[in-house]
């Protein structure tokens, strides 16, 4: 049986981020494609809310395809979609994962 992972810290007013909660929310889930969405939530730091929003944004994009099991969703990646913005367009989904996810 897995562990619960540990709520993410609040963000102070003046911190920031590199990758956005779409980012944050897809790598959690490339890693545990299981994973409770309330779960996701506490890991990135936001509502269980907003990461429902967000499977919905990445299932719309083509990003994540939902599957039922049971009474529970699992998540595969879409992985050779590439990224959305233009500057990173040349970039796959995959290699951001294994970039991010490479010094775990």
């Amino acid at each position: 049986m897995q562990s619960l992972p540990q709520a993410a810290p609040p963000l102070a007013p003046a911190q920031w981020t590199f990758l956005t909660n779409h980012a944050h929310v897809l790598l959690c889930l490339a890693e545990q494609p299981e994973m409770l969405l309330r779960e996701v939530a506490l890991h990135v730091g936001i509502t269980e809310r907003g990461v429902q929003k967000i499977v919905a944004e990445l299932v719309a994009a083509g990003l994540l395809t939902r599957k039922r099991e049971g009474r529970r969703n699992t998540y595969q990646l879409n992985a050779q979609q590439p990224l959305r913005h233009p500057i990173e367009a040349h970039c796959t989904v995959d290699g951001l994962i294994r970039f991010v996810l490479s010094g775990k």
